[in-house]
């Protein structure tokens, strides 16, 4: 019995002992994790860890163990989906998807985490500005424009302190385009922002999401209405460094200091015709623009990047173009993403300089009046928008057909109502076949984005004169004579001719007209002028004065003078002519040469009633003449019984 007892109170003190070990053990766990709280647990790359657990448990949970009712099983597996579906949409680019997921984000770090009012200054310093990174400042920035401008934020801070400007900084001998983290700092410290707790946090909820399932930094930017972004297009690349590290220690060192940017410190914009580096901020390490460049062109399932195949030319969710570049086919991992603003498309917004009445509306004639048309310059210069502000004043009842590398005019976002449709090359279909398609579309008017291969250069000479009514197409001739040129060696190249002159000849029975855009170095775009062809016909010189000859000497004179003839016509024989229309003359858009009587006839003929009367008028008062409408209608019905007889 005495035993027993002492058995009962040797256990009970045991486990008293126990007990009490364990609760001292907890409480030392907890002071242990509010210590580590205090210093880790609220920084951006712990709130990170614990956003990506979240999402990964709430998409992979498996709804029907959990012994939900069945209503709110329904409800459980669409918000499921929707997730799932966000977090894959926000990789292409989709603001939609991504303002979703950040709002989960924003819901977990509150409710979940307990981030407050505190605490959050562990991840980005807001009360101590002198903490404050160049990038952490244009995030705020960023963050405040865009709850006043949205996505106009990027523009209205670049215009408000005047930063799209040349300047000279240190270490480069010559003026250039850069925004620095001085300016950054500056602009941050005139702003004198104040931040509330939901401001606060919607910051950090960027900087997790754009490292987790965006574009690092440039996730915010790209979103902007800019004309475009891209990285890994400067400093030294990866593979340089080892080679530095053997030979020059001394720049290694300032390599590794920052002092000499590498190429994952390179983030450029194209804004307004000027590409301008954004020196404060940075991808941080190669890793990190590698994944972005595998991450931004994956919408569609393109294919994949890879070293045999080194580059992937695909559109974003919202339309941009990205082309992507990865070693060993470029020397680093890099991007480039072109932005076309839709809404800004039209003529008025993109002819501004002074005589900008004229010059819009001798660009709306030679459309209405079905003018073959080239718009040609260098790349961004401006040709794809000019392309898209022309094509409204299409008419409506006629059909348009369009063919491109990549979509990028998107007309049916711009014109819902109207028979367009869009065709692109793919890695099985060519844009020679693709143009082959389109001849059996009931196409009118045909749009080649960009004429940048021998095949559809050729194609498009032969389509421009049976296929449809006109064609629209860009080219990167600078000269209108390389145009011609260019377009006639294309047709050489693809064996459609064998001789120069013959190809030639038909090239420029084709085209009509040329316009050509420039990007001065200031950014300024403008149309430099407006070129119009003129075919020459060919006229028979020959004679038979030779009969008239009495002695051989006279008739081999006139034989000589025959030869002569057709030896010019054979080696030197000048196929068209060519007249400035239009031209930009400092600063002022003139008109100069008056359009051939050729032209304004089929103009004429192509144009409703008033339309036609309209560009009476603008012939008399810019060249005061008209061709003769006796004449006129004479030529009418003889196209007339001509196109009868050919039907």
């Amino acid at each position: 019995m005495i035993v027993n007892i002492i058995l009962i109170a040797i256990v009970i003190l045991g486990t008293g002992t126990i007990i009490m070990r364990s609760i001292t053990k907890n409480k030392e766990q907890k002071v242990e994790q509010e210590v580590m709280q205090d210093d880790k647990t609220y920084t951006l790359e712990k709130m990170t860890g614990f956003v990506k657990r979240r999402l990964d448990e709430i998409t992979k949970i498996n709804l029907y163990d959990i012994g939900l009712s069945e209503e709110e099983l329904k409800r459980r597996k669409k918000k499921k989906y929707e997730l799932k579906k966000a977090l894959k949409g926000c990789t292409y680019g989709d603001v939609n998807d991504k303002k979703y997921v950040k709002e989960l984000i924003y819901d977990l770090l509150l409710k979940e985490y307990g981030v407050d009012e505190t605490n959050i200054s562990k991840a980005v310093p807001f009360d101590i500005p002198s903490l404050l990174t160049d990038q952490d400042k244009f995030d705020i920035l960023i963050y405040m424009y865009k709850k006043e401008f949205g996505y106009e934020a990027l523009t209205q801070l670049i215009k408000k302190y005047n930063l799209a400007t040349l300047k000279y900084i240190s270490g480069e001998a010559k003026p250039c385009y850069v925004i620095t983290g001085d300016e950054i700092s500056d602009i941050f410290e005139k702003e004198q922002l104040v931040l509330s707790f939901s401001d606060k946090l919607n910051v950090v909820v960027q900087r997790i999401y754009q490292h987790y399932k965006g574009y690092s930094s440039i996730d915010e930017v790209r979103d902007m209405n800019i004309d475009g972004v891209s990285g890994g297009v400067s400093g030294l690349p990866e593979s340089f460094l080892s080679q530095v590290a053997q030979t020059d220690g001394d720049y290694l060192d300032q390599v590794l200091e920052n002092k000499v940017p590498r190429a994952c410190d390179s983030i450029w914009i194209f804004f307004q015709g000027k590409s301008i580096r954004l020196a404060f901020l940075s991808f941080e390490t190669e890793s990190e623009l590698k994944r972005v460049c595998q991450n931004i062109y994956k919408y569609n399932n393109p294919g994949q990047l890879s070293d045999s195949n080194g580059y992937k030319i695909n559109e974003m969710k919202d339309g941009s173009r990205v082309v992507v570049v990865r070693p060993s086919f470029s020397e680093t991992w890099a991007f480039f993403v072109r932005k076309f603003d839709v809404k800004r498309a039209t003529l008025e917004q993109l002819v501004v300089f002074p005589g900008k009445e004229k010059a819009i509306d001798l660009l709306k004639f030679l459309v209405k009046g079905a003018r073959i048309i080239s718009l040609t310059g260098e790349q961004g210069c401006g040709k794809t928008t000019m392309l898209m502000g022309m094509i409204e004043n299409i008419y409506e009842t006629m059909n348009i057909r369009v063919q491109e590398t990549a979509f990028e005019l998107h007309l049916r976002k711009i014109y819902p109502t109207r028979n367009i449709l869009t065709f692109r090359e793919t890695e099985t279909i060519s844009g020679q076949e693709g143009l082959d398609v389109q001849k059996k579309t009931d196409g009118s008017v045909n749009i080649i984005g960009e004429v940048a291969t021998d095949p559809v250069a050729s194609w498009m000479i032969q389509a421009a004169q049976v296929a449809s009514k006109f064609t629209l197409f860009t080219h990167h001739a600078k000269t209108f004579p390389n145009l011609v040129t260019a377009l006639r060696n294309s047709m050489l190249r693809t064996g459609v001719f064998n001789d120069e002159k013959t190809a030639e000849e038909q090239v420029v029975q084709v085209l009509n007209f040329d316009i050509h855009l420039v990007k001065d170095f200031r950014g300024r775009r403008y149309i430099e002028r407006v070129t119009e062809c003129i075919p020459l016909e060919e006229k028979n010189e020959y004679t038979f004065e030779h009969r008239n000859e009495k002695t051989l000497e006279g008739k081999m004179d006139k034989f000589f003078d025959n030869a002569t003839h057709y030896f010019t016509k054979v080696t030197d024989r000048k196929l068209y002519d060519y007249v400035n229309i239009m031209e930009y003359i400092d600063g002022e858009y003139v008109l100069t040469n008056k359009i051939s009587d050729a032209n304004i006839r089929e103009m004429r003929n192509n144009m409703d009633d008033t339309d036609l009367e309209a560009f009476d008028k603008f012939l008399e008062e810019n060249w005061g003449s008209v061709p003769n409408k006796k004449e006129e209608k004479i030529v009418e019905k003889r196209t007339r019984k001509a196109r009868t007889i050919e039907e």
